[in-house]
């Protein structure tokens, strides 16, 4: 009875747990399908939400090509409108150019008419010479030899008269046009720059703050000294000048350096060979900064771009040279902006004029080159892809190549500006005397000249002339022989102008 109870029990026990199985299937399977249906609703409206999303972008990308387009539209517009505004600007200055050229060919075609009248006048004097020579022969009883010299001497100077008359005319109508057309270019270029220049020296004064520093310059029997002036290869003038110390060189770029060098030495107080090798180290990075800064200042200020590195670095290097007394890297720069002006107002090509320009006096700065400065110009302009137009003006600046193009023009006349132009350089006393009495010189080799006077520190040179020698035409033409023969033999910057002065006095007394 007990065992069928214990049966009875296991079995409601079993079906009480199969009963509770089938209800937990049931309700899993219902809470699975109320997942499903939640996850089919999830998916749906994510698939909602992404389709509108995408519409949005669609819109916002369709607005944006919009506007792009627009920005676009405008952009062009505004091009179209300066090429419109630039085309006019060119169309008139060929307009102008043209009328320029119409007034240079009336000018040609004037000065044909003169020679045209001028072989006229020679026929006539040919034909009086025949029928001099047929009356000479005539009435004077002269031989043919004879009457032939006087007839030729009479016609020489005659023609010689009319010949420098008329030769005097031309230049001067042709003069008078050119110096207002030239004096308006450069006038405009000198205006539009200002440049200050440093001295020339070869020495740079270190002041001290006492004179006991200059026992520890020199050290223990010279050792400090000698070790300086091996590192820097500057010579140190130690003398009687209270408080300063003079360092001496021909090179500016180590005299810079020995200076900054001695003058942290002398801060610091300590001065020994370890120590001073240390500091001319520092010195030398320094220098080498102040090069790097002069170089990009001088690209800035020409507004010259796309320059090689190293010519940057020579640039920097031109701030520490000077040529008679002017300092290379402003020579150049203010070449460079007389260029570019002079450029502009021929219509030449301002790209290559003023790199050209900047450029042309690299070669003066070369260690140990040999050959002129301007081709050696060209070679490293070249040799750093510079075009060869731009290569080609810097090294005809001074002629050692022919001339081929206006803007080896530019450079040359850029360059005699800034050279010439008062307070731009100074000469050694030694080759202005030299200069002075080779002007004196060449003038008193001409015939009639009685005196010459070298005036305004050599750019003028004055002939007084006997009256009974050389007349009034003639004059003309010594004026003109003097200037074409100081161009063929002196070397000299700017211009010198030539004066001939004929005086004819009539004295008496009366008593």
């Amino acid at each position: 009875m007990q065992h069928e109870t214990m049966r009875w029990v296991i079995a409601g026990a079993f079906w009480v747990i199969a009963i509770a199985v089938l209800i937990f299937a049931s309700n899993e399977r219902r809470r699975l399908k109320e997942l499903r249906g939640i996850a089919e609703t999830e998916r749906d409206q994510t698939r909602r939400e992404s389709e509108t999303r995408h519409k949005e972008l669609l819109i916002e990308a369709r607005e944006e090509a919009h506007r792009l387009r627009d920005e676009i539209d405008e952009e062009n517009k505004e091009r179209r409108s300066e090429l419109q505004r630039l085309e006019r600007k060119l169309a008139n200055k060929e307009e102008t150019l043209e009328e320029k050229l119409g007034g240079l060919d009336k000018q040609w075609e004037m000065v044909r008419a003169r020679e045209r009248e001028a072989e006229k006048h020679y026929q006539e004097v040919l034909e009086l010479k025949g029928q001099q020579k047929t009356e000479l022969q005539r009435v004077a009883g002269m031989t043919a030899d004879e009457a032939r010299a006087q007839l030729m001497k009479e016609t020489e100077d005659e023609s010689r008269m009319d010949a420098a008359r008329l030769i005097h005319q031309i230049e001067e109508e042709a003069r008078t046009e050119g110096e207002k057309r030239a004096r308006d270019i450069v006038t405009m270029a000198i205006q539009r720059i200002a440049a200050d220049h440093v001295s020339e020296t070869t020495v740079s004064v270190v002041p001290l703050p006492s004179d006991d520093v200059k026992g520890r310059i020199i050290g223990r029997e010279g050792r400090n000294i000698r070790a300086f002036e091996t590192m820097t290869g500057v010579d140190v003038i130690i003398d009687d000048t209270p408080e300063a110390v003079v360092l001496s060189s021909f090179d500016p770029v180590r005299r810079e350096i020995a200076r900054l060098a001695l003058e942290a030495l002398v801060l610091d107080g300590r001065i020994h060979p370890g120590r001073i090798e240390e500091t001319v180290t520092r010195a030398q990075e320094e220098v080498d900064t102040m090069i790097k800064h002069a170089g990009e200042r001088a690209v800035m200020e020409s507004g010259v771009t796309g320059l090689h590195p190293e010519i940057v670095k020579l640039l920097g290097r031109m701030h520490y040279r000077t040529s008679y007394g002017q300092n290379l890297l402003d020579h150049s720069i203010e070449v460079c902006l007389i260029g570019t002006s002079i450029a502009a107002e021929l219509g030449a090509n301002i790209t290559i004029a003023k790199r050209a320009c900047l450029l042309h006096d690299l070669g003066k700065i070369v260690p140990d080159a040999e050959g002129p400065h301007a081709l050696l110009s060209m070679e490293l302009m070249t040799k750093y892809g510079e075009s060869a137009a731009a290569a080609h003006a810097a090294g005809a600046h001074h002629n050692e190549i022919q001339v081929e193009t206006v803007e080896d023009v530019i450079v040359q006349l850029a360059d005699t500006i800034s050279a010439s132009r008062p307070g731009a350089r100074r000469e050694m006393l030694e080759n202005y005397v030299k200069r002075l009495e080779k002007l004196e010189m060449i003038a008193d080799s001409f015939p009639g000249v009685e005196k010459t006077y070298a005036v305004q520190a050599g750019r003028e040179i004055r002939l007084m002339v006997r009256p009974e020698i050389v007349d009034d035409a003639a004059a003309h033409k010594l004026a003109r022989d003097a200037a074409r023969r100081i161009e063929e033999e002196m070397e000299f910057p700017g211009q010198i102008k030539v004066t001939v002065i004929r005086e004819t006095r009539a004295v008496d007394y009366a008593k």
